[in-house]
C-alpha cells in the first residue's frame, strides 16, 4: 500500500505530496500556494480520491465502492 500521494490544485495547479491517513478520508485540504481549500469531487471520498496521484487507503484495500458512496 502506498501511503505518499501528491495532489495537485485544481485552481493554481499547485503539486504537493502528502502522506495519507490510515484511518479515515481526508475531506478537506487547503492549497499551501493558494489557500483554497479543496473538496472531494462528486463519486468520490476524499481529496486524494479527486486530486492525488494515488487514491486513498481505504480505496487501494477494497476498490472505490469501499468508501466512495
Amino acid at each position: 500500500m502506498q501511503l505518499q500521494s501528491t495532489l495537485t490544485c485544481p485552481a493554481c495547479g499547485h503539486r504537493a505530496t502528502e502522506t495519507m491517513p490510515t484511518d479515515a478520508c481526508q475531506f478537506y485540504y487547503d492549497c499551501a500556494e493558494c489557500s483554497q481549500r479543496l473538496k472531494p469531487l462528486p463519486g468520490d471520498c476524499c481529496v486524494f480520491c479527486s486530486y492525488g496521484t494515488v487514491p486513498c487507503p481505504p480505496v487501494q484495500e477494497d476498490g472505490k465502492g469501499a468508501c466512495c458512496r
